[in-house]
């Protein structure tokens, strides 16, 4: 069995119906991702930042407004202090280092105030939402760009739950929030990450149009490989992966302080309009 063929059968199960040809080096290593959640203390170096930068600056950009930043952290204590923001992640402190990307609208006033020009427009959710799909964007790039170099990643939405603390370790200017950060680091070979499966094509692949009841037999089949994901890899979830999803949702309290996120974006200067 290729590499190719292994990985999408890790991914798919049986549902694997990616033809082997269409599969480039690039998508081979796409479908390689994982997250890594152990690190060597090896440091990464300042070459290695640069590229994966320059990978994230690559990516597309709404208007090429550029409207995202990313501040890199490699200090210990500050890397402790925002695993305490993020819930107390011990791989936040391994890792070596912390890139935490931003959705940034505080270059754009300024370029608006140096500029003598109304900027009016980013006091409305559209301008917040271009910030975070452009954070997005540029920090997948960066993934790619990290993997490719063999190093390995995890992304940490728990520092949405804290936004204001996070603002005050990093000094983030009115108009500019944390969206979400980002270990990196040298992969622990001793503690290796597995590569999770994901739903059937099927239940994200819609033709022409939009259709939930079309999902439904996807979804049973990838509850029942799920289950058996979690009792190979020993992990503490029990039954299928519907039931972790569902208690993610079940309301305000399971969101782990992010029910209050439009009250921080305002408290950060974004109208929402």
């Amino acid at each position: 069995m290729s590499l190719a063929q292994q990985r999408l059968r890790a991914r798919y199960g049986d549902d694997a119906h990616t033809p082997e040809a269409a599969c480039t080096a690039l998508i081979e290593q796409l479908l390689d991702h994982r997250s890594v959640r152990a690190y060597l203390p090896d440091a990464v170096s300042e070459e290695m930042l640069a590229a994966i930068v320059a990978a994230a600056q690559s990516a597309a950009s709404s208007s090429n407004l550029q409207a995202w930043s990313v501040v890199a952290v490699r200090e210990a204590a500050t890397r402790a202090a925002l695993a305490e923001c993020a819930g107390v992640q011990a791989h936040m402190r391994e890792a070596p280092l912390q890139l935490v990307w931003l959705a940034d609208l505080a270059r754009l006033a300024r370029l608006g105030a140096q500029t003598g020009r109304p900027v009016e427009a980013l006091d409305y959710t559209e301008m917040l939402l271009v910030g975070v799909i452009d954070a997005a964007l540029a920090a997948q790039n960066a993934t790619a760009a990290a993997e490719s170099l063999g190093l390995g990643t995890v992304y940490i939405g728990g520092l949405r739950n804290q936004p204001e603390t996070v603002a005050s370790l990093l000094d983030l200017p009115p108009g500019v929030i944390a969206v979400f950060g980002m270990c990196v680091g040298h992969p622990d070979p001793t503690r290796p990450a597995a590569l999770k499966p994901r739903p059937p094509q099927s239940v994200v692949l819609h033709r022409e149009k939009y259709s939930l009841s079309a999902q439904d037999e996807g979804i049973a089949s990838y509850n029942t490989t799920m289950a058996e994901f979690y009792t190979a890899k020993q992990m503490k979830v029990r039954g299928t992966c519907a039931a972790p999803s569902a208690k993610r949702i079940a309301g305000p309290h399971t969101l782990s302080g992010r029910d209050r996120l439009v009250d921080a974006l305002h408290e950060r200067g974004f109208k929402l309009k």
